[in-house]
């Protein structure tokens, strides 16, 4: 009997083990509560498994074809990405996680060349990984990969695609002073010895989402109890997150090539950044991006502080990111999360048309609360008060932390801009692109400082989908909406959050956690719905070589596009010259420009045989999902052109929104198969005697298009929020909606700069 009992209890044991160690046949596992079907084993890979790119090539008819389309006098017009992430990316890593909603398992940097050269036909990206996110292997796993893709990419001198490497400096400050934002470093060459021997990352986590570099960054080792199939996956998180915690600091007193080739090194501002970037000596661009994002930027974040001889390099930051998959930063508009009153003290200021503060709400959410409790109209109203005032007095981004259990729901569309081209979410207008064209710093009146940036589009993609915003599908892969897949998981991570209890009164500054603001979910879950496919850089090049390429972005011959492929051409007419976009002249007399736009191609559903034939089918599966780029014959009409023209300021603390005229013209564009071409001219400039800089945007007729409205806001009579239909990224939104509203897709050229020539 006793042996009997031992073999039936020996034999629960090994079934036990066998269950959890995820090898039992998949239907045991339908039993759990997390159980979803994984039938292809996405997460048989992890990122820490070195990938091979595709050596298949494309056809040489297609690479000559998107040369003729795009053709100028001596000059093509070349697509790409310039801000790629893979999995080696924390975030990436994270949302691939098998809990995760419209997850697909690993996206190592081998899928960005495969991605970008067959799925999205691009001809050049950047693979630009979190540099707080890398361990010393994962550095030269990047470059490994880019130089395979590079070497299978045919005569370098007219490649079917050329890769780049280079990281993302990701910086947030805890308040406005101290906040610089996100930067793409970019690199001309991928061999290592002109390329530094480590990123450099920011001082501190840039997001909630990057991994810290300790066991605290650590997933529960739950995860793999709860889902024993993907045991591994989660491990291989873990692990990671160990390596990054394994390598040490670097000396901050030595120079950048001195130091120990494994060391984690890190610059405090941007001035710190350059000046480590010179030591090296290699050829370089520092670009920043999503730079009105206020998921991360504090309130009243500025490009003012940041316009010093200490940290600005103007031939390094020559390009900015005007639009990327998170959110549009182009225009300025007139508001601000808080006002500073006549003595010195943060208030709040009161809704506008296009803005809805939301310190404001915070007030609303308070006084509803404190009606349902049978309180007094008086007392609510003076607990109304005090909540504007206590968010307020929040310098970082944790102000909705003051409102106790507050839902996303709660806060209507609070904090967005609603007159802004698919905006970044919690927009910060001080930190927009044009707010930044229109500042100088006239200290030293003799050197003036000011930022002249030629404007590229891109993806921020987190799954090494380089160019994914030709087709307006597949929100939950293209996007970086996400969330937990089901309730179940749900209850799950929640469980880490800790959330102050609802109440009817506000939370001083001093009462809240900002790290429990991390993990808070209502901000997380309104994100989700400002996450879009991502852009385009656009390069007027002289051929197609890494060389070509990288001279455009150095000239500023550059422009953006919200994803779809438009054809843009801006120039300063002088005499029989043209000078085009990006370009920085001195001039007395009356300037005048031409503007030639062309819409993109019209998509064909699914995906170009050359390209099934050429990848094995479950890799092309996993990447497209049957969609690629695919163009028709047809292309979309250009429906618009308007005309921006910004005056920086001439004396110090001149006002700047008089200074920036959007739109200073409009044109309408009949229906034609060749485009739409505008010409005009600034009588004003003479008159004005002060410099001025011009760029267009040009609009395609409308299209269904993801998150194309955001929050979904409903409105009264009277125009204020009434409701929100949010665009969920986790298990309560269908995976196939994809929150269409109609948008005109757009490009935005490049700055002519104009200086009046005294």
């Amino acid at each position: 009997m006793l042996q009997r009992v031992l073999m039936i209890t020996g034999g629960v044991a090994v079934a036990a083990i066998v269950f959890f160690s995820g090898a039992a046949p998949d239907a045991a596992y339908k039993l759990l509560p997390g159980y979803f079907p994984d039938p292809n084993q996405a997460w048989s890979e992890t990122p820490l498994a070195f990938g091979q790119v595709s050596e298949a090539s494309l056809p040489t008819a297609v690479i000559a074809e998107r040369a003729i389309s795009a053709m100028r006098d001596d000059k093509q017009i070349l697509f790409g990405d310039t801000h790629v992430h893979t999995t080696n990316s924390a975030d990436a890593f994270m949302y691939s996680l098998p809990m995760m909603h419209g997850a697909s398992g690993a996206y190592p940097p081998a899928y960005a060349c495969d991605y970008a050269r067959f799925v999205s036909q691009l001809d050049f990206y950047f693979l630009t990984d979190h540099a707080e996110s890398f361990t010393p292997r994962q550095w030269r796993d990047g470059i490994d990969s880019v130089q395979q893709c590079n070497r299978l990419a045919g005569d370098p001198a007219n490649p079917d695609i050329a890769a780049f490497v280079g990281w993302e400096w990701t910086q947030v400050g805890g308040t406005a002073e101290t906040h610089y934002g996100h930067h793409n470093v970019l690199f001309k060459d991928d061999s290592t010895d002109k390329l530094p021997a480590r990123p450099i990352a920011s001082v501190g986590v840039g997001v909630a989402t990057v991994a810290a570099r300790s066991g605290s960054g650590k997933q529960s080792s739950l995860l793999g109890l709860l889902d024993p199939r993907h045991r591994d996956y989660y491990a291989s998180y873990n692990d990671w997150v160990m390596q990054m915690a394994a390598v040490p600091a670097c000396d901050p007193e030595t120079a950048s090539p001195d130091l120990p080739l494994e060391c984690y090194e890190t610059a405090a501002t941007p001035g710190d950044l350059f000046a480590k970037l010179d030591e090296w000596g290699f050829d370089n661009m520092v670009v920043p991006h999503g730079t009105a994002w206020g998921f991360y930027s504090p309130p009243n974040s500025s490009w003012s502080h940041q316009l010093t001889a200490e940290n600005i390099d103007a031939q390094k930051t020559r390009l900015i990111e005007v639009y990327s998959g998170h959110g549009n930063s182009e225009q300025f508009r007139d508001f601000a999360v808080r006002e500073l009153n006549d003595v010195g003290e943060w208030v709040c200021p009161e809704p506008q048309a296009n803005y809805l503060p939301s310190c404001w709400q915070a007030g609303e959410i308070i006084r509803q609360r404190c009606l349902v409790e049978d309180n007094s109209p008086e007392e609510c109203e003076a607990r109304t008060i005090e909540a504007r005032h206590n968010f307020v007095q929040v310098d970082g981004i944790q102000g909705f932390m003051t409102v106790p259990g507050s839902t996303a729901e709660d806060w209507l569309d609070a904090g967005q801009a609603r007159d802004i081209f698919l905006p970044a979410f919690n927009y910060r207008p001080q930190k927009s692109v044009q707010y930044g064209l229109a500042l100088q710093n006239l200290d030293d009146p003799e050197n003036p400082l000011r930022y002249r940036w030629g404007f590229i589009g891109s993806t921020d993609t987190h799954s090494a989908r380089a160019g994914h915003g030709f087709k307006q599908q597949q929100r939950l892969n293209t996007s970086d909406a996400t969330g937990v897949r089901s309730p179940f998981w749900e209850t799950i991570f929640a469980s880490s959050a800790v959330r102050s209890e609802y109440a009817s009164k506000s939370l001083r500054a001093d009462e809240i956690d900002p790290v429990s603001a991390k993990l808070f979910a209502s901000e997380f879950e309104r994100t989700t719905s400002f996450l879009n496919v991502g852009g385009l850089a656009a390069v007027h090049s002289q051929g197609r070589s890494r060389d070509a390429i990288w001279d455009a972005m150095k000239r500023r011959e550059v422009y953006g596009t919200s994803g779809h492929r438009m054809l843009l051409w801006f120039d300063l007419l002088q005499g029989d010259v043209s000078v085009p976009m990006g370009s920085s002249v001195n001039m007395a007399s009356v300037p005048r420009f031409r503007a030639r736009a062309i819409g993109s191609f019209k998509q064909l559903p699914g995906c170009p045989d050359y390209v099934v034939n050429a990848l094995e089918k479950q890799h092309l599966e996993k990447m497209s999902q049957g969609e690629c780029y695919y163009p028709s014959d047809e292309r979309y009409q250009i429906d618009r052109i308007e005309v921006i023209k910004i005056r920086p300021q001439s004396v110090a603390g001149e006002s700047i929104a008089p200074l920036i005229e959007d739109s200073w013209r409009l044109f309408d564009c009949e229906p034609s198969a060749e485009g739409c071409t505008i010409e005009f001219e600034d009588p004003d400039f003479v008159t004005q005697g002060r410099d001025a800089l011009y760029y267009v945007r040009a609009l395609e007729e409308p299209i269904a298009t993801i998150n194309g409205d955001n929050l979904r806001t409903s409105f009264d009579e009277n125009g204020q929020a009434v409701d929100t239909d949010m665009c969920f990224g986790d298990y309560r939104l269908d995976i196939n909606d994809e929150c269409h509203e109609p948008q005109s897709q757009r490009a935005w050229s490049s700055p002519i700069f104009v200086d009046y020539k005294k």
